[in-house]
């Protein structure tokens, strides 16, 4: 149990996969520590847009705000799935369902949070991922060849659609040129909460237990934004390691939970919601 705040907090969680019954039931479990509190929600909901749209409005109906971004999941095209829109007509279909209940995305105006000292611009972003986590060395076609060798080749292979890019590097480089006009556009006395699915940095998934994997991490185009848009904290998911990390001074939480056979045996010793803001007077980095 997490120690209860005068608040108002910021608080976020991650990859809540809630379509696993195990982890419906801790979705329902959450709640604000104060009626002020801000959540924010850094992609991976759930795989199917009814589940998505379940989660996030009951989420809404707790907090007082609440943002969100897409992960991989919420991107999928599922047989299964009542809305067979595939990459960007998906990605335009979840928005407008979170504009419809009151959800930030990254394509609406970048709330601003009331630290108390400063004001702090709370930036939800979707960048994706462009496979250049790779060796140097390497193409992306042989890194993909030797994904594959090893048997480590993310679902989005299959589910997750670029229409109309011609690919999904395509669509990250598209994402990062647009995010990147909005982030310049931020008054430079300003500072940031930098809120995305992907890592912003390729370091967290140095800690990968299968490094190939790597290329469905991210993107090298991102990795100096935590600095260049002066971020007080930088939010993300994706990975199911949730830690705390610092690169340059600048504190990285990835917040998810994961799948119940990753949380379960170790618990949530930590809880499910991390504190992003205020910020603790102890950093704990596992």
């Amino acid at each position: 149990m997490q120690p209860q705040s005068t608040g108002p907090n910021l608080l976020a969680v991650a990859d809540l996969h809630m379509d696993r019954e195990a982890n419906r039931k801790v979705l329902h479990d959450i709640r604000p520590e104060t009626d002020g509190d801000w959540l924010i929600v850094a992609g991976d909901v759930a795989d199917l847009v009814e589940d998505v749209e379940y989660a996030l409005r009951l989420l809404r109906e707790r907090f007082a705000k609440v943002i969100w971004v897409p992960g991989n999941h919420e991107l999928w095209t599922l047989p299964k799935d009542s809305v067979q829109l595939k990459g960007e007509p998906r990605y335009r279909h979840l928005v407008e369902l979170c504009r419809s209940l009151d959800v930030v995305t990254p394509e609406d105006e970048y709330p601003v949070w009331d630290a108390g000292t400063e004001k702090l611009v709370l930036a939800p972003l979707f960048v994706l991922y462009d496979y250049t986590l790779r060796n140097e060395n390497e193409t992306k076609q042989q890194a993909l060849e030797r994904a594959h060798e090893a048997g480590v080749v993310c679902t989005d292979e299959v589910f997750l659609h670029a229409n109309p890019y011609p690919g999904r590097d395509a669509w990250c480089r598209a994402r990062v040129a647009y995010t990147k006009r909005r982030l310049d556009a931020i008054p430079e006395d300003m500072r940031t909460v930098l809120i995305s699915h992907w890592p912003l940095h390729p370091g967290p998934t140095k800690r990968l237990y299968w490094p190939e994997f790597a290329l469905w991490c991210g993107t090298r185009l991102t990795e100096d934004w935590h600095t260049r848009y002066r971020a007080a904290v930088a939010v993300y998911g994706h990975l199911h390691i949730p830690i705390t990390d610092i690169y340059d001074g600048v504190r990285f939480e990835e917040v998810s939970l994961g799948y119940p056979r990753e949380w379960q045996p170790r618990g949530l010793p930590r809880g499910v919601l991390r504190k992003v803001l205020p910020e603790p007077a102890v950093l704990h980095r596992v």
